[in-house]
């Protein structure tokens, strides 16, 4: 393989795994986390530059309290005899350093339908694709700096009381919860499909 631009690109799609077993360690400081999340905010394609993604970053005690939020709201519907393996995966993603909380904005939604009236049925859909990019764009720049991550999806179940604990405006949604840290396993060995079953090539 040669070292374009492009298979260096390529290489670091490769580091991003999925990563459960992390620790609450980090081999970079606060600040480059922020680093990169603020940079690959502005970087994200939107539809239009609509921009209506959002993030929060909770380190230390608010990190904490999310999944502690996760596991009491957990613990209230799933049934007792499954809720100690429950309990281990959220205790899994507390044991984390941070989480990032993807959000997309309605406001900037709404605008965007009300200024293109032939695609507001589109600009929903093209919010979800921009923060799918972004949540690309943060764990794959977040695993080349030595940091595991996983993306979950509590919500819409925790959405109240995080909208409250954090004073997250009512016109965000909440998408996704990455939390971050120093992995303590590597990730599990990666299985493909045929390539011929997912990409078609017309000449």
């Amino acid at each position: 393989m040669s070292n374009s631009a492009a298979d260096q690109f390529f290489t670091a799609i490769k580091t991003r795994r999925t990563i459960y077993t992390l620790s609450k360690e980090s081999p970079i400081s606060d600040a480059r986390i922020q680093e990169i999340v603020e940079t690959a905010m502005h970087h994200t394609p939107s539809s239009f530059n609509s921009q209506s993604n959002r993030a929060v970053v909770l380190f230390g005690a608010n990190h904490d309290k999310l999944w502690n939020i996760t596991l009491e709201v957990l613990k209230a519907i799933v049934p007792a005899d499954a809720f100690p393996a429950t309990q281990a995966r959220i205790g899994g993603f507390a044991n984390a350093y941070a989480t990032v909380l993807f959000f997309e904005d309605n406001t900037d939604i709404e605008k965007m339908q009300a200024a293109f009236p032939t695609y507001q049925d589109r600009f929903p859909g093209w919010s979800l694709q921009s923060s799918g990019m972004l949540q690309g764009y943060v764990w794959t720049a977040l695993a080349l700096e030595g940091l595991g991550a996983s993306v979950q999806h509590y919500n819409p179940l925790i959405n109240e009381r995080v909208y409250k604990e954090w004073n997250i405006p009512s016109t965000w949604s909440l998408i996704a919860q990455m939390p971050i840290g120093k992995p303590t396993a590597p990730a599990g060995a990666k299985t493909f499909k045929p390539i011929e079953e997912l990409v078609k090539i017309q000449k």
